[in-house]
C-alpha cells in the first residue's frame, strides 16, 4: 500500500505542480513531496522479507531524511507519526488504524511553527477525524473505513480556498493536501487489490544529464561494486545509520543501505571497498561478501586520479568554534557567502530544495561546535529544523532567513566575541530590517493580488506579495524597486543572474541610483538562474 501510494503521487506530480498559487518556476509541492516519499520507497522496495516493524522504520527514516520542501517535511511528519502508533503491531485494525492517523496528524502539527489551516495539514486532520469518528461509531469493514475516510478527506480539500483566499483567488485548491490525497488513493488501490506497477525507479529526478551520460560517468568514477551484511553486535539507531551513509557518499555512489534490528545490507559502488569494509567493521561482524571490478583494466590511470580526488575531499576541516551553512543560488551568490566566512554551501534554493539529508551531509562535514544554518528560502527552513532535531552533538543553531539578502544580512552581522546566543539574538533582528524582491517570470496565466498574469510575463515578487508584473523585464525591477521603497531604506543591493548581462544590469543600477540619491545602490553579480535580479533594501 505504501508503494502504490509514492507512485501515485510520483505518477501525479506536475499536476499537483500546478496548483501552486504563485506561477514561478520552482521547486514545486508535487516535485517536494515525490522526492520525499520516494526516498523512503527505495528503501521499502529493496525490503525481502520485512516486518510491520522494519517497514516502519524504512519508511519514517527514509521520508524524514528525504524531506524537501515545507510539504515534504509536513508528509514526513505524518509519516513518522502514523508508523511510531503501527511498529508495535502485527495486525492493523481499525481502532488501531484510527490512532495512528490522530498519531500523524499531532506529530506534523507540532513540526510547524504556526500551523495554519487550508493546508495539507487541514486535509490530513479531516482525515483523522473521520477515521475516530467511524472507529467508535464501530465500523468493522476496512474497506468502508478507507473509502469513507478518502471521500471525507476530499470534501475537506475543495473546501480549503474558502480558509485561504489566495487559493480562492487563484482558483485551486491546496497542493500540499492534493498530494496527500493521491498517497491515500494510491494506498486503496493496493488494498483493493488492483493490478499496479510498484517498481521503484533509482533515479526519481530529473537530472541535466541523461540517462546515459550518469550512468558512463558512475562507471568512471567507482570501478568496485561492493556488497556485504553487517551482523549487529551494537546499537545502530537512525543517527548512526544516516552517518554511515554519509561516509559511503564520500566515497562512492549508488548507495543501498537497509537495516533491521539484527543486520544491516549494504551496497555501493567505490574505489576502494576497503575503506567500506573497515567502517562497516566497527558495527559488527560482516557476511556475504562480494566485490566485482566494474572497469576495464586500460581505464587504471583514471581509477588512481578519481581515488586521488576523492581522498582530497575527505580531507577535514581545522575544528573551530563556530560554523557556517548557506543555501544558495548560483556561483555569484557562492562566492559573496565565501568571501563572508561560510563554511559550507548547499547548492539549491527555489528551484531544487534541499533535503533534511542534505543538511545533516553538511553539518557532518563543518567541524564546529556551533553551526548556523542559513536556509535563505522560507520552503527549506523546516528541513534545516528537522535536521537540527535530528543531530545531537553540535549545537544547530537555524537563522530563518527566507530570501538570499537575508542570509547574506544575518552572516555579516555576526560577531566573533560574542557568544552563538548573543549571535543569534543579533541575527533574527537584523534580518527582520531585509526588504527582498525577485523578478523572474511567469509559467502560466493567472490572477494573484488582482493582478492579470499571463504566460511569459516578468513578475517582481517582493516579501509578502507581487510587487510588479509586465512584459519588460527591466521596467518590472524598477516598479519592483520603487514599491519596495520607502523613507526607511538607506542601501538598495542588485544581485543580477546568470541570463542579465552586466551591461543590462548596470543600466538598472544607474537608473535606481538617479532615482533615490539618498541611497547606497549596489551592483553585484549573482548568477542565480530562473530569477533575473535578487534585490534587497536596508
Amino acid at each position: 500500500m505504501f508503494l502504490a501510494g509514492a507512485k501515485n503521487l510520483e505518477a501525479k506530480k506536475e499536476w499537483i505542480n500546478e496548483l501552486n498559487v504563485f506561477p514561478v518556476p520552482d521547486g514545486d509541492t508535487g516535485t517536494n513531496m515525490t522526492l520525499t516519499i520516494m526516498s523512503a520507497a527505495k528503501e521499502v522496495a529493496v525490503m525481502e522479507d520485512p516486518d510491520m516493524a522494519t517497514l516502519c522504520k524504512a519508511i519514517s527514516s527514509g521520508s524524514l531524511r528525504g524531506a524537501r520542501g515545507n510539504s515534504g517535511v509536513i508528509l514526513s511528519q505524518l509519516f513518522r507519526g502514523f508508523t511510531k502508533r503501527i511498529k508495535g503491531e502485527e495486525t492493523l485494525t481499525i481502532p488501531i488504524l484510527s490512532e495512528a492517523f490522530d498519531k500523524a496528524v499531532e506529530t506534523a502539527y507540532k513540526a510547524v511553527m504556526k500551523p495554519k489551516e487550508g493546508t495539507i495539514l487541514t486535509v490530513a486532520k479531516g482525515g483523522a477525524d473521520k477515521a475516530r469518528e467511524l472507529a467508535e461509531n464501530g465500523c468493522d469493514d476496512l474497506s468502508v473505513f478507507i473509502d469513507e475516510i478518502i471521500k471525507y478527506a476530499d470534501e475537506v480539500l475543495e473546501k480549503t480556498p474558502e480558509m485561504l483566499p489566495v487559493l480562492k483567488q487563484a482558483g485551486v485548491v491546496d497542493s500540499g493536501g492534493q498530494g496527500l490525497m493521491q498517497v491515500l488513493k494510491g494506498a486503496y488501490d493496493a488494498f483493493l487489490g488492483k493490478e499496479l506497477d510498484l517498481t521503484i525507479q533509482e533515479n526519481t529526478q530529473a537530472k541535466p544529464q541523461t540517462e546515459t551520460a550518469q550512468k558512463e560517468e558512475r562507471e568512471i568514477r567507482f570501478g568496485y561494486c561492493t556488497e556485504f551484511i553487517i551482523l549487529l553486535n551494537k546499537t545502530f539507531n537512525i543517527k548512526q545509520e544516516i552517518d554511515f551513509k554519509a561516509y559511503l557518499e564520500s566515497i562512492g555512489d549508488s548507495i543501498v543501505v537497509v537495516a533491521d534490528d539484527d543486520v544491516v545490507k549494504v551496497h555501493v559502488h567505490t574505489n576502494d571497498p576497503g575503506l567500506a569494509i573497515q567502517k562497516a567493521l566497527k558495527y559488527g561482524a560482516l557476511s556475504n561478501m562480494k566485490i566485482d571490478n566494474m572497469r576495464l583494466e586500460h581505464q587504471e590511470k583514471l581509477f588512481k586520479e578519481e581515488m586521488k580526488k576523492a581522498a582530497q575531499e575527505e580531507v577535514q576541516m581545522p575544528h573551530k568554534d563556530t560554523g557556517f551553512i548557506a543555501v544558495s543560488v548560483g556561483k555569484g551568490m557562492d562566492e559573496i557567502f565565501k568571501g563572508l566566512g561560510v563554511d559550507y554551501i548547499i547548492e539549491g534554493g527555489q528551484t531544487m530544495n534541499p533535503s533534511t539529508e542534505d543538511m545533516l551531509n553538511a553539518i557532518d562535514k563543518v567541524n564546529a561546535d556551533h553551526v548556523f544554518i542559513l536556509p535563505n528560502n522560507k520552503n527549506i527552513i523546516l528541513a534545516a529544523n528537522q535536521a537540527k532535531a535530528m543531530v545531537n552533538d553540535k549545537d544547530i543553531i537555524v537563522i530563518p532567513t527566507k530570501t538570499v539578502p537575508q542570509g547574506i544580512t544575518a552572516v555579516i552581522n555576526y560577531v566573533p566575541d560574542l557568544s552563538a546566543a548573543e549571535n543569534e539574538e543579533t541575527m533574527n533582528a537584523e534580518i527582520g530590517n531585509v526588504r527582498t524582491g525577485q523578478v523572474t517570470y511567469a509559467v502560466r496565466d493567472t490572477t494573484i493580488d488582482d493582478k492579470e498574469i499571463k504566460q511569459g510575463d516578468y513578475m517582481g515578487l517582493g516579501d509578502h506579495g507581487i510587487l510588479s508584473v509586465g512584459t519588460e523585464m527591466d521596467t518590472v525591477a524598477f516598479e519592483m524597486i520603487e514599491n519596495m521603497m520607502d523613507d526607511s531604506l538607506e542601501l538598495i543591493s542588485i544581485y543580477y543572474g546568470s541570463d542579465v548581462d552586466e551591461q543590462t544590469a548596470q543600466a538598472l543600477r544607474d537608473k535606481v541610483e538617479a532615482a533615490y540619491p539618498s541611497c547606497d545602490v549596489e551592483l553585484q553579480y549573482g548568477g542565480q538562474p530562473i530569477y533575473y535580479y535578487i534585490v534587497s533594501g536596508e
